[in-house]
């Protein structure tokens, strides 16, 4: 897939290529003896405290919605993608579908800063892709990647590696290239046939990946072919080989 003039399976980055207290009732009895009338004086915080009692009930409620529409988000973008086999069997609605979740995702992604995050570490099962470079679907299935197809990124090391599994095992390995914080440029150095056999990258390999959304174990990127990718974390403590 990545690499045209030799290899046709190698995937994924090729195609890669963002109290108050409560009121206490004060009783002030009646100087008058016959009645038994009671007046009840308030005390109202003062209006400095309750602004800020307002203002953490508010981000306390806030942070809470937030928290729920993140889940729920991530619930409908698993659902969804569930019966696409990898992107595969996707119409362009389910596309479109599939799409508009994950930009619902990547509007409250609270890493800002990807790149700076151990979050980022580990290995990743690739869940849905719009690449055709790596769905393959103009081959007969047996001729397309079946296995899981797995991303692995060190930030700390700036290296990245693309693996599949049956039937092919082709792998390839890459130096990732910080171009904001949130983008990398990916230059391929090798590339594996069945696990087994390294041919050193001619230098076309190349593209860039966007990290658009991240959390402990979901992961939404962009290439710069427009493609989206959607993974989920299988090993943080994976190590790419240098």
């Amino acid at each position: 897939m990545a690499l045209t003039t030799c290899i046709a399976t190698l995937p994924l980055f090729k195609c890669i290529i963002e109290s108050h207290p409560p009121s206490q009732p004060c009783p002030l009895f009646s100087s008058s003896p016959p009645k038994l009338n009671t007046t009840h004086i308030i005390l109202l915080p003062s209006s400095n405290n309750s602004t800020k009692w307002r203002n953490s009930v508010s981000f306390f409620k806030g942070f809470l919605s937030r928290t729920k529409d993140v889940e729920s988000l991530k619930m409908e973008l698993y659902e969804t993608i569930a019966p696409l086999d990898r992107g595969a069997q996707a119409t362009p609605d389910d596309q479109q579908r599939v799409d508009q979740v994950a930009r619902e995702l990547e509007a409250v992604n609270s890493v800002k800063e990807p790149l700076k995050s151990d979050l980022l570490n580990g290995k990743w099962e690739l869940l849905y892709t719009t690449s055709q470079s790596v769905l393959q679907t103009q081959r007969p299935k047996f001729l397309r990647p079946n296995g899981k197809i797995y991303q692995a990124i060190n930030v700390d090391t700036l290296r990245a590696q693309n693996m599949e599994t049956w039937p092919f095992y082709n792998q390839a390995t890459a130096n990732l290239v910080p171009l904001n914080s949130r983008r990398v440029a990916v230059k391929f150095d090798f590339f594996k046939i069945a696990s087994l056999i390294p041919i050193k990258s001619p230098g076309s390999g190349r593209g860039q990946l966007e990290i658009t959304y991240l959390d402990e174990d979901l992961r939404i990127s962009r290439g710069d072919r427009g493609n989206l990718f959607i993974l989920k974390m299988v090993d943080p403590s994976y190590r790419v080989p240098l």
